[in-house]
């Protein structure tokens, strides 16, 4: 069987627009036909191409606060955060992490003004999670150590998907519930029936997740998030065939893990040089999974 070569595709792309406008739609069709899509291009050019209610689960890491930088590009963020709102679908999320620089001792709270602006164009803010870090890089301040970035989960209306993922309570088996009143006892058997509860072997993890964190010499990139965390998130929100889109595509961490998951991908990326490292990343993982 033929390897696949993925096709970094510019500006330009081989569909049809049912509106007969000059700019080429992305269709579902084309989305459909092959795992993912890349695009080496501003995601707002990306966007402008797909219909209302198009994607199904966002997961991207923005360029913030200069903290991580995206070659020199600009980052209009009210034009993609409009954008990325009127291409989800209605339930589908957008999981948007994020961090705030510091400077002269003072944080810039660039993430909450960013999440605000969020709910204000119809966003739901669904939840405030945490992405903490295992391992972080030691400096000296007058406070603690920034150890953790913001998930903010935005959703359209109520979540349409989410298949919570599940952790071993280690409070798992009978137990016998503590006070009540000995006025209210009547025999020793019946007090112990109706003070027994059982607890499951599992519960949901609660909302601050912990990764194992550092440079990935497989990427190349500067600032690649932890592929489980992209796992999580893409279990959590998204459902087998769903479309993924990852706006600023970097190394193409939301992109794998898409394709592992069995979901579609479509990846904006305006660095030509992070595309030849999502290409050379992806093109293994696709063709294992065609010829096997």
């Amino acid at each position: 069987m033929e390897l696949l070569t993925i096709k970094i595709q510019k500006m330009t792309i081989e569909s049809t627009n049912l509106q007969n406008s000059t700019n080429p739609a992305i269709t579902y069709s084309e989305c459909y036909a092959q795992p993912f899509l890349l695009f080496n291009e501003s995601n707002l050019d990306t966007m402008k191409r797909m219909s209302d209610n198009f994607i199904d689960l966002t997961v991207t890491s923005p360029p913030y606060d200069g903290l991580r930088t995206y070659n020199g590009y600009s980052f209009p963020f009210e034009d993609i955060a409009n954008e990325l709102y009127r291409v989800t679908k209605k339930g589908g999320v957008v999981v948007w992490v994020v961090n705030d620089s510091t400077k002269n001792g003072s944080e810039s709270l660039t993430s909450f003004r960013q999440a605000i602006y969020f709910k204000e164009i119809g966003f739901n803010i669904h939840d405030t999670m945490i992405y903490a870090k295992n391992s972080y890089m030691p400096l000296t301040h007058n406070r603690y150590e920034q150890q953790f970035e913001y998930m903010f989960i935005l959703s359209k209306g109520k979540p349409k998907t989410f298949n919570p993922i599940m952790i071993p309570s280690l409070t798992a088996g009978t137990k016998r519930n503590r006070g009540g009143s000995k006025a209210n006892e009547t025999t020793y058997a019946e007090r112990l029936r109706e003070e027994k509860t059982t607890v499951n072997t599992e519960k949901q993890k609660p909302n601050i997740w912990f990764y194992d964190v550092g440079k990935n010499d497989k990427t190349n990139h500067n600032a690649p998030f932890p592929e489980q965390l992209a796992n999580d998130h893409i279990l959590s929100w998204s459902n087998e065939n769903d479309i993924i889109y990852d706006p600023f595509a970097g190394s193409g961490t939301t992109g794998k893990m898409a394709i592992l998951n069995k979901r579609k991908c479509i990846m904006s990326e305006i660095s030509s040089e992070y595309c030849e490292i999502i290409k050379k990343r992806l093109e293994p993982i696709i063709n294992e999974r065609t010829l096997f």
